[in-house]
């Protein structure tokens, strides 16, 4: 059942008041009808003083986990169903992988949501941004964990798997920050999930790079424009030359890092008072369908650093803005 708030002056709604209890048997019934006409009259033609708004949840919390059907995701999703007093989103493209995941945390008496959600592509994002402003009002953490990547033995182009890495890692993460940094609350807490490969990536590029990527002036569309160059130099095989990794995946985690940076600055700017904590981290270098079955960690110890970012406590004021493994600040 939807409830509704009609939202009158203090004036006008002293007055319904009077007419409604203080109006004689014999008054016309005109009067009354006034009322169940400015309920008929359409949301967006309404005028603001009698606009009518489905009412929002405000007091429960919330947590979105992109990507998170599978792997370190779902792993991230099951600890914050255990330790976050709130609702816990997994997110996934595919809504049967999702559901299905669903029920995994169904059967260990966990009871997460699901809402379908592809990074890559905006009027996803877009939906499910309103869905939850529309719900919430807001989102109080914010997961973003949706990547992909190649194996080394892959045969595919060099180009097209940097046009693949980076459409994901770099433009599907910012597309979900665009959409989903104005409505997290006060509090909040933003975790992008990077890599130490970031770190190694940067080592790997020029001296001219190294000193883009370091800066804290870099802005977001300088930011953007590198990502589009190395993208366009890869096209021409010419990355190499121009100062780029030879790993396209170091290169979009480059990007994920430093947009971190530049984002968890414009909160400190533009809402000091929030307090809302924004780092990138790596989760190691954990077993799953993209990685290797030798990798040391479990999807589970994957999520520790994560999950520490996302719970650090009311009132914290660091860390922001940085990059951490192991639940230590990294140099950069």
């Amino acid at each position: 059942m939807c409830t509704f708030n009609i939202q009158l002056p203090v004036s006008l709604s002293l007055l319904y008041v009077l007419i409604m209890f203080k109006t004689p048997p014999s008054f016309p019934p005109t009067i009354f009808s006034i009322s169940f006409i400015v309920l008929c009259i359409p949301l967006s033609a309404a005028p603001a003083p009698f606009r009518i708004t489905t009412a929002v949840n405000m007091s429960t919390k919330v947590a979105v986990v992109t990507g998170s059907n599978k792997g370190i995701g779902l792993a991230i999703v099951q600890a914050l169903c255990k330790q976050f007093d709130g609702d816990v989103y997994i997110t996934s493209r595919d809504v049967g992988r999702g559901e299905e995941a669903v029920k995994t945390l169904n059967s260990e008496g966990l009871k997460p949501k699901f809402h379908q959600l592809d990074i890559n592509d905006l009027n996803s994002i877009k939906n499910a941004a309103a869905y939850f402003k529309g719900k919430y009002g807001g989102v109080d953490i914010l997961i973003n964990n949706a990547g992909t990547a190649f194996k080394a033995s892959d045969p595919t182009p060099f180009d097209v798997q940097a046009e693949v890495i980076l459409t994901t890692n770099f433009f599907g993460t910012r597309g979900m920050s665009t959409h989903f940094l104005p409505m997290i609350r006060a509090g909040g807490r933003v975790v992008n999930i990077s890599s130490m490969l970031s770190v190694t990536g940067l080592k790997q590029c020029s001296p001219e790079l190294q000193q883009h990527f370091r800066s804290e002036d870099i802005t977001e569309d300088e930011l953007v424009a590198l990502m589009r160059k190395f993208l366009d130099d890869a096209k021409k095989g010419e990355h190499k030359q121009h100062g780029w990794p030879d790993m396209a995946y170091s290169v979009s985690k480059i990007g994920v890092t430093v947009l971190s940076m530049i984002h968890a600055r414009r909160l400190s700017k533009e809402r000091p008072n929030d307090r809302i904590l924004l780092n990138a981290c790596c989760p190691g270098w954990v077993r799953t369908d993209l990685t290797s079955p030798d990798a040391p960690k479990s999807p589970d110890e994957g999520a520790i650093t994560p999950v520490y970012l996302a719970l650090l406590p009311p009132g914290a004021k660091e860390p922001q803005g940085k990059f951490l493994s192991d639940k230590e600040v990294q140099p950069w």
